[in-house]
């Protein structure tokens, strides 16, 4: 099919569903390229819905990267909504990008990210609309080469069936890597398997048809097996040794999205090591941008966006060394252009009245949120996150006394050792600062708390231990809904099927591809959309693969098991995970690392890059040793 027929077509279709802009293209500082000049063609995409596809920092990111190449050129890709996916399907209009309107199928590589793992099935539903065969087995050289890479990648297993390649860790450079080495691949001809091993020397590249599992008799994995000698094993995660300059022509969308903002990562990786959090240990080590580089960026994408709001993003925004010097410069740089900046994600001990007081010039925000996690403290040195109540109490009474009326406290239930007390101390902790804030404000203080449960992610520390049973998921909910009720009293929560798809896919090995095709073809997708997630068609898929769900959730896997991800090297070691994960048993905590470094494993991988960017640039300490130097080289690939 051309653009003219899609063209035509959506003339037809748009006027009969909802939101029509999600599907035009067309905003500003969208890029264009003359289709038929540009020799490799990749489609950027994100597996679900235009409005939060538009608030994907890592494929805006790519898109600007990849365009700023003249022999190639990105456009996006998003899932229609159910309206629009019916529509499209009756009339045999296949999915097409928003910037040139050509069918995905026409496009050299297809790009996805998966920075969650309830995104799988609608990897799948991507796939089938754009007409590209679901397995990576049934394509040929006439189809895209599908690659994937985000957060989910760490353990790309149960999509290995689905994905050509993927991208593990961080791809501002191996991106352009793995299109050169497909445009060269082009040019030569060769057979659609030359290009997946040539993909796979390079560093960062997993690609999972060069590996086979094999399983032991009571359902746990053996050993990963190569197919080719030129698939490496383990497959070491990619970093950019020092962040680029930060994107600043972001694309202005039309209709509302989640993030109507700029958004600006100020920090990547985190040092404190709570040991329930995935993406503390995978994106280690950190990497701050410097305060100068961060002000010309917001000017420069205010210019260029017109948005009225920032976003100074990192796993921990308050965690940022020069944190109060970077919002007081907001403050005087912007000072009467009603700038608002918000800093997502605030720890309780590094949250300070300078903080706030910096925050009040800036920020239309009604309140904060802050996560203690767990509402005891004997839980919470078990988790790593050794906050005193009384800090936590403290902050909350800066955060009233100055005005702000609603507090958000997030929690966790289903951490290792926790006691039905350990889940009745959150009612009671919610419910003191309320009290704080009455004492304070009146009755305009608000408490919310959201609940989730814990799944025990790949490479974390408690990556061997059990998911919660659902009996005992709803005990604790139960008790929760009993204890916090009342005036200026509200609960989140999620409900325990959510918790053990969740668990399922990111603990699942190779044999869960079945299970996510099954359930697909049952109907299954927008898993992370309470309305659309259908617990029951994903029993069937389990039932018609002959899996027990329950062999990835309830089971505590012993130490010496061979885990479906251990050929993923996040470069965090299995050795410093099992050290860690011992010393959660007695209730011993470890200290930010950037006050004692604990030896983790990311110095010695990637020693002569933190040779090559001394000081500030890393957290981690500096690297001099020859003798590391020698110990480094065995194990590193040749940095780009």
């Amino acid at each position: 099919m051309n653009t003219d027929e899609v063209e035509r077509l959506l003339g037809r279709i748009l006027p009969t569903v909802q939101k029509p802009g999600r599907y035009t293209g067309g905003e500003l500082n969208q890029i264009v390229k003359e289709w038929s000049t540009i020799p490799t063609r990749m489609a950027l995409a994100f597996p679900d819905i235009y409005d939060l596809g538009m608030s994907n920092l890592g494929l805006a990111i790519l898109y600007d990267i990849l365009n700023r190449q003249s022999d190639v050129l990105a456009e996006r890709v998003y899932l229609p909504w159910s309206d629009m996916e019916a529509a499209m399907r009756q009339a045999n209009l296949p999915l097409y990008s928003l910037e040139s309107k050509h069918p995905i199928s026409e496009f050299d590589i297809l790009g996805v990210s998966l920075p969650y793992e309830t995104l799988y099935t609608n990897t799948l539903n991507l796939l089938d609309l754009s007409g590209i065969p679901l397995r990576g087995e049934e394509r040929t050289g006439g189809h895209p080469l599908v690659i994937a890479g985000g957060h989910a990648a760490l353990n790309p297993e149960p999509m290995a069936a689905f994905i050509d390649a993927f991208v593990i860790g961080e791809g501002e450079e191996v991106i352009l890597e793995i299109v050169r080495t497909f445009k060269d691949w082009k040019t030569r001809q060769e057979p659609r398997g030359t290009l997946l091993e040539s993909l796979a020397q390079i560093w960062g590249v997993y690609v999972p048809s060069l590996y086979e599992a094999h399983y032991l008799e009571d359902g746990t994995l053996s050993h990963i097996e190569t197919r080719s000698e030129k698939a490496p094993v383990p497959v070491l995660k990619r970093i950019v040794p020092k962040l680029p300059p930060p994107l600043t022509r972001f694309i202005v969308p039309f209709i509302d999205v989640t993030h109507n903002r700029v958004p600006i990562e100020i920090m990547r990786g985190c040092t404190r090591g709570c040991r329930f959090c995935q993406a503390g240990m995978i994106t280690r080590p950190v990497r701050q941008r410097p305060v100068a580089e961060i002000l010309d960026a917001v000017e420069k994408a205010l210019a260029h966006t017109g948005f009225e709001e920032v976003g100074l993003l990192s796993l921990s925004s308050s965690d940022y060394g020069p944190i109060l010097e970077l919002v007081r410069g907001v403050n005087e740089r912007f000072a009467g252009r009603h700038l608002n900046v918000s800093l997502p994600s605030l720890r309780i001990e590094t949250f300070s009245a300078e903080l706030m007081e910096s925050l009040k010039e800036s920020s239309r925000r009604s309140g904060f949120t802050l996560a203690p996690e767990a509402a005891t403290e004997r839980m919470r040195e078990i988790i790593n996150k050794p906050v005193s109540t009384e800090q936590l109490l403290d902050t909350a009474r800066e955060i009233f006394s100055r005005g702000w009326h609603t507090i958000k406290l997030y929690f966790m239930i289903g951490h290792p050792s926790e006691t039905l007390e350990d889940v009745r101390a959150i009612a009671d902790l919610c419910k003191a600062v309320l009290k704080e804030g009455r004492r304070i404000i009146g009755k305009r203080a608000q408490v919310n708390a959201g609940v989730s449960t814990f799944v025990p992610k790949p490479h974390t520390s408690f990556q061997w231990v059990p998911v919660d049973a659902t009996d005992q998921i709803q005990a604790k909910q139960e008790l929760l809904k009993k204890e916090l009720r009342g005036p200026g009293l509200k609960l989140n929560w999620n409900k325990p099927e959510e918790t053990l798809l969740e668990a399922w896919l990111s603990r699942g090995d190779r044999r869960m591809g079945e299970v996510i095709l099954r359930a697909w073809q049952h109907g299954a997708k927008f898993d992370a959309w309470q309305e659309h997630f259908r617990y029951d068609l994903w029993m069937r898929a389990f039932d018609d693969v002959g899996l027990n769900p329950d062999f990835y959730t309830l089971r505590e896997r012993p130490i010496d098991e061979t885990l479906p991800w251990d050929h993923i090297d996040a470069a965090v070691k299995k050795q410093f995970l099992t050290e860690d994960y011992l010393w959660s048993l007695n209730g011993r905590t470890r200290i930010d690392c950037r006050e004692r470094c604990f030896a983790c494993g990311i110095l010695p991988k990637y020693a002569d890059l933190r040779r090559a960017h001394p000081g500030e640039t890393w957290e981690c300490p500096e690297v001099r040793s020859p003798r590391h130097k020698s110990h480094a080289k065995d194990h590193l690939p040749t940095p780009a």
